[in-house]
């Protein structure tokens, strides 16, 4: 275990929404399950965002949303990770998100959208699920 590289993920608020609790919570559980967590802060726009995925050589890229700009800022965000040639980080997205919009998001290349109630565990896990790596097992 001690040949892998945790898995490295970073968290950003997108957009204009300045409530960041929820994804200060997520960050300390990702970092308490192992990973390495870089958290970008408030008012990130997908160009911020995805230039901090590149130098942080990321494996996974979670968004917090609780403005309702999902169905704008997300699919910016796809596109301008695919344009960089990071089409392969996995993009999670967490907030309120109403259950229509969610297979709308999945259909562009989210992996997984996280709602409220969504379990602190249940988020590593997935992670876990998504960025395998040598020598760790993936849990139960």
């Amino acid at each position: 275990m001690a040949d892998s590289q945790p898995i490295r993920v970073v968290l950003a608020k997108l957009g204009l929404d300045g409530h960041d609790r929820g994804i200060q919570v997520v960050a300390r559980a990702l970092r308490d399950a192992g990973m390495e967590v870089i958290y970008t802060g408030l008012w990130q726009s997908p160009d911020a965002v995805v230039r901090a995925v590149e130098d942080e050589d990321a494996d996974v890229l979670g968004v917090s949303l609780l403005s309702g700009a999902h169905s704008t800022l997300v699919p910016i965000l796809i596109d301008a990770l695919r344009a960089r040639g990071l089409g392969h980080v996995q993009v999670i997205v967490g907030g309120i998100i109403p259950a229509a919009d969610i297979p709308k998001l999945t259909a562009i290349g989210v992996a997984k959208v996280f709602t409220p109630g969504a379990g602190l565990g249940e988020i590593a896990e997935f992670i876990r699920g998504v960025v395998p790596r040598p020598g760790v097992s993936a849990g139960p």
